[in-house]
């Protein structure tokens, strides 16, 4: 292992790994000792490893937090979407895993395709600052996206305004239907999650490391072993190569 992708990555000695505790297909519960548990954790734990050095996990409640902290010396590595506005200050690996992600409409809805969705007068209730609102933010023309604020999430602005569509992840979704009776999720998607580990840009070598880190990941079977692990089979799906 070079020492410089170890003095990169680890600085202090230790992996620190940001992990964004908000996406509950990443992280599904927590270690006897408090620590997050899922893929994304996981992930972390064997770059670690490859390093040989300990782990130390980051948690942030929302992505966003977790992107803003980027070159603040606050974490290492950080697992979190790969979004264009993000990679200014993250240099990302490709994904390794993908959701996706797509919309409910309300009981009634004359909604039936993605298309239809961006239309002058729609409403989408969306969760401030996640990875899809930043590409719903890059690509809705006519539509008006409405936005989580700290006192309500996405669902409850949603319900709230009578909003015409909740922007989500996919298997978030399903679960929200239970809360909308007659509600119907659109089929297909509208973009699909680039779940992938950055780090600081400065971090060239670093960098390197962590994308064939990612691709070796991939092509060997410990993602798919990790989806497998922590039952998200059929919510997460192994990113293709590149």
């Amino acid at each position: 292992m070079s020492q410089t992708v170890v003095a990169e990555l680890a600085p202090h000695g230790v992996l620190r790994a940001a992990i964004n505790m908000g996406n509950f297909l990443l992280v599904t519960g927590r270690t006897p000792s408090g620590d997050p548990a899922g893929v994304s954790p996981d992930m972390a734990a064997a770059i670690a490893e490859r390093l040989g050095v300990p782990v130390k996990y980051v948690p942030y409640a929302r992505p966003g937090e977790l992107a803003d902290a980027a070159g603040t010396d606050a974490w290492d590595i950080g697992l979190i979407g790969a979004e264009p506005a993000r990679a200014e200050k993250i240099a990302f690996t490709a994904a390794y895993v993908e959701i996706e992600a797509t919309y409910l409409v309300p009981a009634g809805s004359s909604l039936r395709s993605m298309e239809q969705v961006d239309r002058p007068g729609i409403r989408i209730a969306v969760t401030a600052r996640s990875a899809y609102d930043l590409w719903l933010e890059r690509n809705i023309r006519q539509a008006t996206l409405v936005r989580s604020d700290p006192q309500h999430t996405a669902v409850e602005l949603f319900a709230r305004d009578k909003l015409d569509a909740l922007a989500g992840l996919r298997p978030g979704l399903l679960g929200d239907l239970q809360k909308f009776p007659g509600a119907r999720i659109l089929d297909g998607q509208f973009t699909a999650v680039q779940q992938a580990i950055g780090t600081a840009r400065s971090n060239a070598a670093g960098a390197a490391f962590l994308r064939d880190f990612v691709a070796d990941a991939k092509q060997s079977g410990l993602v798919a072993r990790l989806i497998e692990k922590h039952g998200v089979v059929g919510r997460l799906s192994v990113a293709p190569p590149g």
